[in-house]
């Protein structure tokens, strides 16, 4: 069995707790309102706007002998710049306030989610990010192939208000593809159990954010 395979074994149930999340299911079914879709974009902006600077810490904490992963790492920041600024996007096409979403604060679970990330890079194993990136872009699949266009049709919304969705389901497999070429890549023991435990961790982390947001009751 690969390391990829285990990582996927390792945490499905961690995985289907994420998605029994209210607002998820609720996604998945269309039944969420124009308020619940900024309110998920609004948490997605505090986090993403993090990625690129958590990429470069966990390469600035790379020894001479991971050379070949720092070399990766900035192949993925070219690939994350300006994202946040999509979500921002997203928000003014839904109706909402992307400036006061820029200069607000993010819910409590969504900053103790960025800030295990950091601590996971400054403290621990800098790979164990790598437990997040995998959290991040396996659901953003999920998301964008199986709700995207649920949402569109159920919002009335036009199509460039879900460019981060929709956006994150091609280009997500194609992230899905070098993340697993990445951590085939992995020699030492501790970096494998180190992004291992750090999905678990963020897998639980990520399904608080999405619990954050208690999905508005449509009426009967």
């Amino acid at each position: 069995m690969s390391f990829f395979e285990r990582l996927q074994r390792d945490t499905a149930a961690d995985r289907q707790r994420l998605y029994a999340a209210p607002l998820i299911r609720a996604a998945f079914a269309g039944q969420v309102g124009r308020a619940d879709y900024i309110a998920f974009l609004t948490q997605a902006y505090h986090h993403v706007r993090h990625t690129v600077p958590l990429l470069m810490a966990c390469g600035a904490r790379l020894g001479a002998e991971d050379e070949w992963l720092r070399t990766k790492i900035a192949h993925y920041i070219e690939e994350e710049i300006g994202h946040q600024e999509w979500i921002l996007d997203d928000i003014r096409e839904a109706g909402g306030d992307a400036e006061a979403v820029r200069h607000g604060r993010p819910h409590a679970e969504t900053e103790l989610m960025v800030a295990y990330a950091y601590d996971t890079i400054a403290r621990g194993n800098p790979l164990g990010f790598f437990g997040m990136v995998y959290v991040l872009e396996s659901t953003s699949i999920e998301l964008a192939t199986g709700a995207a266009s649920t949402l569109q049709g159920a919002l009335g919304l036009p199509k460039k208000a879900f460019t981060y969705l929709s956006s994150h389901g091609a280009v997500d497999v194609e992230h899905i593809d070098f993340f697993r070429e990445l951590v085939e890549q992995l020699r030492r023991d501790e970096d494998r159990e180190a992004v291992l435990h750090a999905a678990h961790m963020f897998f639980r982390l990520y399904g608080d954010v999405f619990r954050s947001i208690e999905p508005m009751r449509k009426a009967a």
